[in-house]
């Protein structure tokens, strides 16, 4: 999956943008709940640490949950975006409304937090569940697009909505399929945080070091977070 959201991020790309695309060594091997958000945002923060040590300009959270999004930016000389951030604004500049079709139906309620938090929620029309597991999307014997597909139909229809939002990154590689089919924009957080992040840094503008997005106060983390001590 995430040599499938690099070769996305790759696809939109400038000629002059290099895509690294990493997944934390440590961690949950799917994100679908609250508790696995938790725990995968210490493995995410060491990512960022580690590109923050090697010039890396900007950065995409390819989680559609948006997992340490803040705390990132707090470590972050560049730009921070999350692909639901992304994907959620980008709808509401090319509809009047969007629906979210993600995975579990347990993670729906993430989904709805963050338009609420993004201030995205009046643009929403549903947030829709298929009740696929994100790691179904990468299993060739699935049948995934059949129901994602079905499930993007019943929002336009029902919902009528004007754009489809994928709430999983790795959906990447549905999108354009889906589009066509659907006969409806359909907007992967992936690619649009991309093109945010590029033009950001084509921009100058990095993460505000002033207020709440300053660098981490220094102190002393005790037992398994020692060494992650600002």
């Amino acid at each position: 999956m995430t040599r499938k959201i690099g070769q996305a991020a790759s696809s939109v790309a400038a000629p002059a943008t290099e895509i690294i695309a990493v997944s934390p060594s440590m961690g949950p091997a799917s994100i679908e709940g609250h508790y696995d958000e938790a725990v995968s945002v210490i493995g995410l923060l060491d990512e960022v640490r580690k590109g923050e040590a090697q010039g890396v300009d900007g950065y995409v959270i390819a989680c559609f949950g948006d997992p340490g999004l803040l705390a990132a930016r707090e470590i972050s000389r560049g730009p921070v975006i999350g692909i639901a951030e992304a994907a959620m604004h980008l709808a509401s500049m090319i509809s009047t409304g969007f629906s979210v079709v993600t995975t579990l139906e347990r993670t729906c309620i993430i989904a709805e937090h963050l338009l609420d938090s993004y201030g995205m929620a009046r643009f929403c029309r549903k947030v829709r569940g298929t009740d696929l597991a994100v790691l179904e999307l990468e299993d060739p014997k699935s049948n995934a697009y059949q129901v994602i597909l079905t499930e993007c139909r019943r929002a336009v229809e029902e919902d009528r909505s004007g754009a489809i939002v994928l709430g999983c990154a790795g959906m990447t590689d549905l999108c354009n399929n889906l589009s066509r089919e659907l006969g409806v924009p359909v907007i992967d957080g992936v690619t649009a945080a991309v093109k945010l992040v590029e033009s950001l840094v084509a921009l100058r503008l990095g993460t505000s070091k002033r207020g709440d997005f300053a660098y981490p106060l220094p102190k002393p983390y005790t037992g398994l977070m020692q060494n992650f001590a600002p």
